[in-house]
């Protein structure tokens, strides 16, 4: 054995190679502190040993490098930049070294090969992959770019077109698409992996492959000519500008550190990766999306924890109500192989059930995402049925009719009499207490709130509402169906507004209040689409919502929080639900829906709103507001009301308060969640800004908790705040 460490080992086998082998303790290989020393051994043990002729990488699990430890690598972006680049460069260094070792060195691919596990194969000269393999450099995902020589390495071997797609997507590829650009020299089925790779090393030993004309490309300038790189190189940028917009830099980073090193050789071209990483690791968007990431990995864990806590298995679902919602229930449920029945008092809603299942699936077929034959098993997997009779036996069932506590009172107790003791009730309700539907059945302990986003297809959030009486068991229980259908969920307390539109209905407020004070609703939609990063705008959001709907919850968290949220005198949204203009759904709302000539949808901003808004505005003039005005009116409620929703354990984590946003409500995941919007602007910053406003009403006055947060320097992510349990309250 040459070396033999925690993480990897390098050992002397017959004709001369040295297997170089991945192996960690944990469950996957990645990069971290111990590795990058262990690696540094393991170059220096080879080139000290004579007898190596040529060096097989490989890994001892079932993944060859899922990529960096991220989080041991967040404290070290928190130094100075000129402190980081060295550190940065000591890490590319190691791969540096691992390329001019004089010998032919091939790696064997299994699993996941991403990030720095992606930029380990690029330094090797030969790289073989099994069936299994997935290899890509996700970093822009992380506000980053490859800081390994990714960005050196894999221009030099793809072309600098393919490579740029390759990271600008972050998309992770399958073997077969990376044979065809290049990127790999072999695929081969797993069983065959080793002897593949061996054989390739073998032929590369005894001359018949040369390996230094292979490794040669990597070390000196791209080959293109002067016209060829500004073509190249400005197509790119113009590609990344309009698909990465301004929020996102690292995208566009990559691109001009490819460019700036193209005539370079790799260790000219190398310093260069090195200070383009560590101008992005410091800055917002890169803290944010590495946040998101981990904060992503938190949501994960507790739903496996949940999986393997769940005493109840489901097996097979029935959804009540077979609407809109109920269609993409049974879609979501049966696409992810659960059988589902699909309950109504009437065919027609079975047939618009139905028709919402299949056409998602019809989509699906047409973009060449799914066959026929698949369509055809998801379908089967969906019961219609008018009876009870059918449900009976099922291991969950799903509530989804209408959102009126009565109506939905009386159908919880007429199935919960058709069901095995065991078995679990969920209601997917967006504002009805989940303590209040309780009173009307049996088995409060096996019940609890299921609330979809619609459209559930896309949306990946699934709020799962404990109420008092709700067991551990049933929470696990539904937090592993949500996960089994491929959903995001997120363990909330029961309140008015549940998490989500308790926290959306404040900055609605703050959006009503400035339009009846002359705010132009277009402009204000301008300003938090364009530069705050929302993908609608409140109004635009609003009519998406259903005017309707929104005037409903605006009426339950009035009666849930009388003084904070007291239904605003004269609001707009209210105005329109008046004159019966309710969004999307009917044509008009803010704005005025259609179709263009080419039957391309449009959307107008409404005369008719503006007319009516006219009569209920308090400033009778259109007034400018600065957009650094306009979002501080409308996110100061949004991050108080998150902020007393973990000081009352509504949502148990800052991680989780974060992805339920992302998820639910589609925040700008560059600003990584509104705790992490609110810590990159500093507590006390938000604060001083909050008490600006604070004359405006109880959602723009801070807490005392988070005063006492700002005073101590403390994290949400670090301290749990909670002062209530609303479990007991």
């Amino acid at each position: 054995m040459l070396f033999q460490g925690q993480s990897l080992s390098a050992e002397l086998l017959d004709d001369g190679i040295v297997e170089f082998k991945f192996d960690a303790q944990g469950s996957v290989n990645k990069f971290d502190q111990t590795t990058f020393k262990e690696y540094r051994a393991v170059v220096a043990a080879i080139n000290d040993c004579s007898a190596a002729q040529g060096i097989l990488v490989t890994s001892g699990k079932s993944n060859f490098i899922v990529g960096a430890d991220i989080t041991e690598f967040l404290e070290m972006f928190k130094l100075p930049e000129e402190e980081l680049i060295p550190w940065i460069k000591q890490g590319s260094d190691v791969f540096d070294s691992f390329e001019d070792l004089n010998i032919p060195t091939v790696v064997a691919i299994n699993g996941f090969a991403l990030g720095g596990g992606c930029e380990m194969t690029l330094a090797c000269d030969y790289r073989i992959a099994d069936s299994t393999c997935s290899i890509g450099l996700p970093e822009v995902k992380l506000g980053l770019i490859p800081g390994f020589g990714g960005t050196v390495r894999l221009p030099r071997i793809l072309g600098a077109d393919n490579a740029v797609e390759w990271m600008s997507t972050g998309k992770a590829f399958k073997p077969e698409q990376a044979l065809a650009v290049g990127l790999l020299d072999a695929v081969v089925a797993p069983e065959h992996l080793r002897e593949a790779a061996i054989s390739t090393l073998k032929e590369a030993i005894a001359g018949k492959l040369d390996w230094r004309a292979k490794r040669q490309p990597k070390l000196e300038a791209l080959k293109l000519s002067p016209v060829e790189t500004i073509m190249t190189f400005n197509t790119c940028k113009g590609m990344i500008a309009a698909k990465a917009g301004k929020h996102y830099p690292a995208p566009m980073m990559m691109v001009k550190t490819i460019e700036a090193s193209a005539s370079l050789g790799r260790s000219e071209a190398m310093l260069i990766e090195n200070a383009n990483f560590a101008k992005l690791a410091k800055t917002d968007a890169a803290t944010a999306q590495i946040g998101l990431f981990m904060a992503d990995q938190v949501v994960k864990g507790k739903a496996k924890k949940a999986a393997k806590m769940a005493t109840k298995a489901v097996n097979k679902a029935a959804v009540l109500g077979a609407g809109i919602m109920g269609g993409g229930i049974a879609y979501q449920s049966a696409y992810k192989g659960t059988r589902i029945i699909m309950k109504d008092i009437n065919d027609a809603a079975l047939d618009l059930g139905l028709t919402t299942a299949a056409g998602i699936l019809t989509k699906q077929v047409e973009r060449g995402r799914m066959n026929a034959k698949k369509m055809a098993g998801v379908l089967n997997n969906i019961t219609p049925t008018l009876s009870y009779d059918s449900v009976k036996g099922v291991d969950i069932v799903v509530e989804a009719v209408v959102e009126n506590p009565k109506v939905k009172g009386i159908v919880l107790a007429e199935v919960e009499s058709h069901l095995d003791d065991d078995a679990i009730l969920t209601s997917n309700t967006s504002t009805i207490s989940i303590d209040l539907l309780a009173q009307s059945i049996k088995r409060p302990e096996n019940f609890c709130g299921m609330h979809f986003f619609n459209p559930v297809n896309k949306m990946p959030l699934v709020e799962v509402i404990r109420g008092k009486d709700t067991s551990d068991e049933t929470v696990a229980a539904v937090v592993a169906y949500a996960a089994k259908m491929g959903k995001s969920p997120i363990v909330v307390n029961d309140c008015p507004g549940f998490y989500i539109n308790r926290v959306l209905f404040p900055y609605f407020a703050g959006f009503s209040q400035l339009v009846l004070e002359g705010a132009d609703f277009t402009a204000v939609d301008n300003v938090m689409e364009k530069q705050f990063g929302w993908p609608m705008g409140p109004a635009y959001l609003l009519d998406v919502v259903g005017i309707d709907t929104a005037d409903h919850c605006t009426g339950v968290m009035s009666s849930g929080f009388p003084t904070r949220m007291a239904k605003i005198d004269n609001d707009p949204v209210s105005a329109l639900y008046n004159a019966k203009r309710l969004g999307q759904k009917t044509g008009g709302g803010f704005f005025d829906y259609g179709k263009d000539k080419r039957g391309r949808p449009t959307k107008v901003p409404a005369q008719a709103a503006y007319d009516l808004f006219e009569n209920v505005k308090v400033n009778t003039n259109t007034k400018e507001f600065s957009a650094d005005e306009i979002i501080a009116r409308l996110m100061i409620p949004m991050v108080n009301e998150v902020v007393r929703c973990l000081e009352e354990g509504v949502v148990d984590t800052a991680a989780e308060a974060d992805m339920g946003l992302i998820y639910g409500l589609g925040f700008p995941p560059f600003r990584g969640g509104p705790i992490r919007y609110l810590e990159t602007l500093g507590l006390d910053s938000f604060i001083a800004m909050a008490d600006k406003y604070a004359h405006l009403g109880e959602i723009y006055q801070v807490t005392d908790g988070l005063r006492e947060m700002a005073k101590s320097g403390k994290s949400y992510f670090t301290t749990d705040v909670k002062t209530i349990n609303t479990k007991t309250a």
